[in-house]
């Protein structure tokens, strides 16, 4: 009993000890008030530091002497849309006259041009021009062709004095109808010329011909892909098939009966594929599976019509992929539910209320089912049917073509996968037809698209702002006026031109938008067209791609504290008008959220499906001042060296004549104003201010020349710099390249910090959300380099108004100001502690403390470790971070992306075969030769083998099947993820936080006249157990089956297009197609199925 008292009075003793080094643990204190000592110190440092090597306090001197000559004017929102958007119509308009001039002189060509069957002409076939043969000659169809790199088109080699051809591999490129109609539109060379010289902006000008071949201008040297194949088909493009037909509503009707096995459902597949390719969005479409009962590929779409933009578009080709074939073919049933679908839509006024038609895809119809056609569509036959039959056999081929006969549609016979394309492309020529015989020339606008066929797109993604990398095309159909053809409504091709968004958007100067003014345009379907925030592209590791819905991004989307889409509405109505948004904004790759007050300002553009919109920021971007200084005084000051001008604005415009096209902006304006280029076009108004703002902001050179010729700068003070509103930048280098921590800040790759055509610096949309004369610091992390930037803003003021003028800042290493820093942030040893209740003397080099500069969004800026330096302090400590959150220092922002891509790791693929035996990999090795030997057969078109200069790879282009196509790394998504932003009305704060057996204790102080907080915790009391890290990482926001349904299926407020081509009673709708005559070896064909269905069997 006795040994057991003792063993119990040990673990008393052993447990007291413990507890006293609990309480010393927990009663370990940092003194507040030392904390505070130490910020206001260093506040005192900083300003000084930042003051004198920035020399704001000059430019802010310098600018109130000129406060008795200068105005403040507030900006006409009004009045600036309309005059944006009538320059904006003005220069669309000239486009449209260009195209005009190109479907004229096409169709007078072809009308005075008899058809020659042994026509012999020679053209420039751009895949062949300079190439040489084995002995030295230029082969056929590929002659002298002379080139030149020209700016004007990025660079790229052209001749702009022709035009050359681009025939796609599968079309003969001697054909006697692709030779009439490339001589015919050999009298387009001289209007290509001719439109380009009366108006040098025009970029692209091209005709698209029914046949198949490409016209462009200027002539350039096409490049074919990997395996030398020309897969772009001019008759694919949007532009194209836009101006080809007019908006449709289509039901895809395909067999996945038993029959239809094997490669005929590998047909019918590339053939629903096909025909999706050929919508866009002014388009809608629904697909219908039927066996023995009727099947929605997609169920949500159940009896609805949606929209064929490209999410959709490509959510079918997805579900098409995981169709099987089953059971027996009973059409009757599916043909009924396609009508009442397309029924249904025109009464309610859905869908495109245009062309309506059924693609019916199958190896047969046993019957004509006239009973259906009466109920539904006849008399009017308002809707059209196109019958797609797939495969060899002929046996219900009559029933096939009477159906389309007798529905104004029309029948084509697909027995190979060769044959699709241009089987496919048939109905779009008789949907042309009623526009075609009224000789109806609508011109048409496309949504934004990225062009990557031309040689060198891939190398602006990493130049030029996103959105503005993105073009539109306006094009126009071109008939045949032959009267002996009236009837039958030839579509000769489309014309067209692109216009890159870039040059459009300059039309609305970003100097007058402001620091967060911008402007955007939208479609007549809500879609962006350019606007600053969209994303068109997105980085899987290290390759750029783009996204496969780039194009049909919502406005709603990227502005979505519209919440109720009232600005939205509005838009896509083409109304005119103005309205205020309070949003939550973004800078710096959207981690600091910024509290915004927007007025929107929005009209239509006359003659597109365009609305133009504006924004101006409530306050500082509503206001501007406007100063004036004479000629001769702004350039002595405008031709400094340390002086630069955003080279991306339009201070004068040097792409009307092409000699005007070698000088930079700046080399522009000093000419014009020194008289030496009169004919330049000037924005008078942004030269007027940059001569003022060079004049005053002159100062600022001779004193950053005054401190490095005394010596005076520190090492680490690096680089001094100034911009302002008129685009105008200062730069000074302290420090040689050599010695610079930060070799690409200000550079001209450093895209964020310059002034460019999409956005103000960085800095500077930082700087002018600050309190003025304030100093706002933050960290860099480019690419593992770090540093620090301090930039204040600098004001005007004048009748009671004060405008931004710009901003003014200093970039520091790091070691800089950790040397600035750690001398401050300690107690000496003889310190005087008696009066200090807390860990005397303290010091920020002591291992007992981690003491951290954090901006105002929670971005760590100095610590021990220089790892934590430009990463969230939530990830560096959750424990005080969250502490900081729930005292209400950092308040959370949230923040959402509507064009994200979220990782998705799944496979379209089966994995029923883990491991196999060595028995079935040789199997399935000679399954895939006889499989492809077959494809091959099949697919390569034995008529022009005595023809045809190119083999093509008989799988190129190909829709792969669903065991083989893997899904991409990547996904369009939705996220949500957290922004964080200081109170600085809650000036210090400390508490301690229980971390299990510890208690950890934080003290954090304000930096007076900063944006940064001193955060001092104590570093022996880990609570990483009990607090995560707080992370900034987005979060996949996910719907459940109902939300989405109803999401993918929603329509949304659209204007429809003007014109609409359905019915016209000349058409001839006898001419309904016929079975295509191909010869193949039925031996040679028996022979592979049987091959190919026995390794079925084995496999």
């Amino acid at each position: 009993m006795q040994g057991r008292t003792l063993e119990f009075m040990k673990l008393l003793r052993i447990l007291a000890v413990f507890s006293l080094f609990v309480t010393v643990q927990a009663q370990m204190k940092i003194p507040p008030e030392t904390v505070q000592q130490w910020a206001s110190v260093f506040s005192v440092q900083l300003r000084e530091l930042t003051t004198k090597y920035s020399g704001s306090l000059l430019l802010q001197k310098k600018l109130k002497d000129v406060e008795s000559i200068i105005k403040i004017v507030e900006l006409d929102g009004d009045s600036l849309v309309k005059d944006y958007s009538d320059d904006i119509e003005s220069m669309l308009g000239s486009k449209m006259k260009s195209v005009k001039r190109l479907a004229e002189s096409a169709e007078d060509a072809d009308l005075y041009h008899d058809f020659n069957a042994t026509l012999q002409f020679d053209y420039y076939n751009s895949m062949l021009i300079n190439t040489l043969d084995e002995d030295g000659n230029y082969v056929a169809l590929g002659g002298e062709f002379p080139l030149e790199e020209n700016e004007h088109f990025n660079n790229m080699p052209v001749n702009t004095q022709q035009s050359n051809i681009q025939i796609p591999t599968n079309v003969y490129n001697k054909d006697p109808n692709i030779l009439n109609a490339i001589y015919n539109s050999e009298a387009l060379n001289d209007v290509f010329i001719s439109n380009f010289q009366k108006d040098p902006t025009l970029t692209w000008q091209y005709f698209g011909s029914s046949t198949g071949f490409f016209r462009i201008y200027p002539g350039i040297k096409w490049t074919p892909d990997s395996n030398g194949v020309a897969a772009f088909d001019c008759r694919n493009r949007n532009w194209y098939i836009q101006a080809a037909t007019s908006p449709k509503d289509i039901i895809i009707m395909v067999d996945i009966s038993g029959s239809m096995k094997g490669l005929k459902m590998t047909i019918a597949k590339h053939t629903i594929n096909t025909i999706l390719d050929t919508l866009g969005e002014n388009d809608f479409v629904n697909v219908i599976a039927y066996t023995d009962y009727v099947r929605y590929v997609e169920p949500c779409f159940r009896g609805t019509l949606v929209q064929a933009d490209l999410d959709n578009r490509e959510h079918f080709k997805v579900l098409v992929e995981d169709l099987h074939v089953k059971g027996e073919a009973k059409i009757k049933e599916a043909m009924k539910e396609s009508f009442r679908i397309l029924n249904e839509a025109r009464a309610n006024g859905q869908g495109s209320m245009c062309n309506q038609a059924i693609m019916l895809i199958t190896d047969g119809a046993m019957e004509d089912f006239e009973s259906v056609f009466e109920e539904f569509n006849w008399p009017e036959r308002r809707v059209r049917v196109f019958t797609y039959l797939i495969g060899r056999e002929m046996t219900f081929a009559q029933n096939t073509k009477w159906i389309a006969c007798n529905n104004k549609g029309y029948y084509t016979h697909i027995s190979t996968l060769a044959d699709v394309q241009e089987n496919v492309m048939e109905y779009l020529h008789v949907l042309s037809r009623p526009m075609v015989i009224n000789h109806d020339h609508d011109i048409i606008w496309t949504e934004a698209y990225m062009d990557t066929v031309l040689p060198n797109t891939k190398e602006l993604f990493a130049t030029k702002a996103q959105s503005l990398l993105l073009m539109t095309s306006v094009a126009m159909p071109v008939f045949s006026k032959k009267k002996e053809t009236l009837s039958h409504g030839i579509l000769l091709g489309v014309v067209g031109s692109d216009i890159p968004l870039m040059e459009v958007m300059k039309l609305a100067p970003r100097y007058m938008l402001g620091a967060h003014g911008y402007a955007f345009l939208i479609t007549n379907n809500g879609y962006i067209l350019a606007h600053p925030d969209l994303r068109p592209l997105y980085k899987e590791g290290k390759k750029l791609k783009m996204k496969p819905n780039y194009n049909s991004v919502d406005l709603s989307e990227v502005e979505w504290e519209d919440t109720e889409e009232l600005l939205r509405t509005a838009m896509v109505r083409g109304e005119t008008g103005s309205r205020s948004l309070s949003i939550r904004a973004s800078v710096d790759k959207g981690k600091r959220p910024l509290y915004l007050v927007n007025e929107y300002f929005y009209t239509n553009i006359d003659d597109t499906p365009f609305s133009f919109g504006m924004v101006l920021t409530k306050g500082q971007g509503k206001l501007m001042f406007v100063g004036n200084v004479s000629v001769e005084e702004g350039l002595h000051d405008l031709t400094s060296p340390d002086l630069s001008i955003a080279s991306e604005w339009t201070y004068c415009e040097t792409d009307i004549d092409p000699a005007h096209r070698k000088f930079t902006q700046l080399q522009a304006a000093i000419r014009y104003l020194l008289g030496k280029e009169p004919d330049l076009e000037c924005d008078e108004l942004l030269l007027q201010q940059t001569l003022f703002d060079a004049v005053v902001t002159a100062p600022l050179e001779a004193y950053w020349n005054a401190l490095m010729l005394n010596d005076r700068v520190e090492p680490g003070v690096e680089t001094a710099f100034l911009g302002t509103r008129a685009g105008l930048m200062r730069i000074m280098r302290y420090a040689g390249v050599e010695t610079r921590v930060a070799k690409n800040f200000l550079t001209p790759s450093d895209k964020l910090n310059l002034f460019t055509i999409d956005h103000f610096p960085l800095w500077y949309r930082l700087a002018v959300e600050n309190t003025p004369g304030n100093f706002y610091y933050y960290p860099i992390n480019d690419k593992g380099v770090k540093y620090a930037i301090a930039t204040t803003a600098v004001t005007v003021s004048s009748e009671g108004k004060t405008a931004v003028a710009g901003a003014i800042g200093v970039q520091m290493s790091l070691d800089f100001l950790e040397k600035r820093f750690w001398a401050i942030a300690k107690q000496p040893s003889d310190t005087d502690c008696s009066n200090i209740d807390g860990v005397c003397p303290l010091s920020c080099e002591s291992s007992d403390l981690n003491c951290f500069l954090v901006d105002n969004n929670g971005f760590t800026l100095l610590s021990k470790e220089r790892n934590d330096v430009g990463r969230f302090f939530g990830e560096v400590d959750g424990s005080v971070m969250a502490s900081l959150i729930k005292m209400g220092m950092f308040k959370k922002v949230s923040l959402f992306d509507y064009q994200a891509m979220c990782k998705n790791s799944h496979h379209h693929a089966s994995s029923a075969r883990p491991l196999l035996s060595p028995f079935y990999s040789i199997m399935a090795l000679t399954r895939w030769f006889f499989s492809n030997a077959l494809m091959f057969l099949l697919d390569f078109n034995l008529c022009g083998l005595w023809h045809s200069d190119y083999f093509v790879d008989a799988k190129a282009g190909y829709h792969t099947t669903h065991k083989q196509r893997k899904v991409e790394a990547y996904l369009p998504c939705d996220t949500a993820y957290p922004g964080f932003m200081y109170d600085s009305s809650v000036r210090e704060a400390n508490s301690l936080i229980k971390c299990g057996r510890c208690q950890k204790m934080f003290v954090v102080q304000q930096i007076p006249d900063s944006n940064l907080v001193l955060v001092v915790t104590q570093a022996d009391c880990d609570c990483s157990r009990q607090y995560g890290s707080i992370l900034l990482e987005p979060k996949e926001i996910k719907y459940n089956a109902t939300v989405k349904c109803n999401r993918m299926k929603s329509q949304k407020v659209r204007r429809r297009p003007q014109s609409c081509h359905s019915y016209h009673p000349k058409e001839n709708a006898k001419d309904c197609g016929g079975a295509v005559a191909i010869s193949l070896s039925s031996t040679l064909f028996s022979a592979s199925v049987l091959v190919s269905l026995i390794l079925n069997r084995w496999t």
